[in-house]
């Protein structure tokens, strides 16, 4: 590992039978795809990354491949129901230090809280091996970032065996927060937004909202910040009725009965500026 100048792999993942929203990361965005909308934000991330889109070898995907391949975006296929070793692989691949996992679902990501990850994670090599905003989350829905050490990732790569840790990646992390040295970073203004504001897709409300914003923000500022949308949908409440009811509605918190996830006294609260 060079610990003065680490590779980080940033991967996408992506897939086309979203079962509430089918084919949601091929939708239309303003002449482009929602996918590709997405991957232009995280362009503008300040630390040099490598970008992969990790989809599945799944036929559906046939079409996220093929784009891909027309604009040169770095691609991998792997198992549809084992994101976990989506993740270890494309870090094997890319021969990474770290593996940051960003869902396709969140096309309204802002890249400097990706920034602030990455940050801390260089500031703090030696005692963290897994940095997110998650745990818990205070940033809105849909800015979700899970940073691991390709270390982390190899030892849950070997251990987790239930489907529900496969499928979905980081569970195992959490569930076994004994084994991580693990950290949070929380939004300084001190607020909560995580079930009160939703900038995520999974249902037809979401395309709807994030549409609009991008319609709104997107020409006079190609780098519209998460701030820019909270303004916007402050001065324009009707935007944010969109999708206001799927308000604090994600994976996370559906599947808590289902998690031994850690609370916020097990993993450290640590400022962002």
């Amino acid at each position: 590992m060079n610990s003065n100048n680490p590779t980080i792999a940033v991967v996408v993942q992506a897939r086309m039978s979203s079962s509430r929203l089918p084919g949601k990361v091929m939708l239309p965005i303003l002449g482009e795809t929602l996918l590709f909308r997405m991957l232009e934000r995280l362009k503008r991330i300040k630390f040099p990354v490598n970008i992969i889109v990790a989809s599945s070898k799944d036929k559906k995907d046939e079409v996220i491949k093929t784009f891909c391949s027309e604009k040169k975006i770095p691609f991998y296929a792997g198992e549809l129901e084992d994101l976990l070793d989506r993740h270890y692989q494309v870090g094997l691949l890319t021969r990474a230090d770290a593996v940051i996992k960003i869902p396709s679902d969140c096309p309204l990501i802002d890249p400097k809280l990706i920034d602030q990850v990455i940050d801390y994670y260089l500031e703090n090599q030696q005692e963290f091996n897994f940095i997110s905003n998650l745990h818990p989350a205070t940033y809105p829905d849909g800015n979700d970032v899970e940073l691991m050490t390709f270390g982390a990732l190899e030892k849950a790569w070997y251990e987790a065996k239930r489907p529900l840790e496969r499928e979905h990646t980081t569970p195992y992390f959490w569930e076994n927060p004994d084994k991580f040295r693990m950290a949070n970073l929380t939004w300084e203004t001190g607020l909560d937004y995580s079930m009160s504001h939703r900038f995520t897709i999974d249902y037809p409300e979401d395309y709807l909202f994030i549409k609009r914003v991008f319609e709104e923000l997107y020409p006079k500022n190609v780098a519209f910040s998460m701030e820019d949308i909270l303004k916007l949908i402050q001065l324009k409440p009707e935007i944010y009725d969109f999708n206001k009811q799927y308000a604090g509605v994600n994976w996370y918190r559906n599947h808590l009965d289902e998690l031994n996830t850690i609370s916020s006294r097990q993993t450290k609260k640590l400022p962002t500026n």
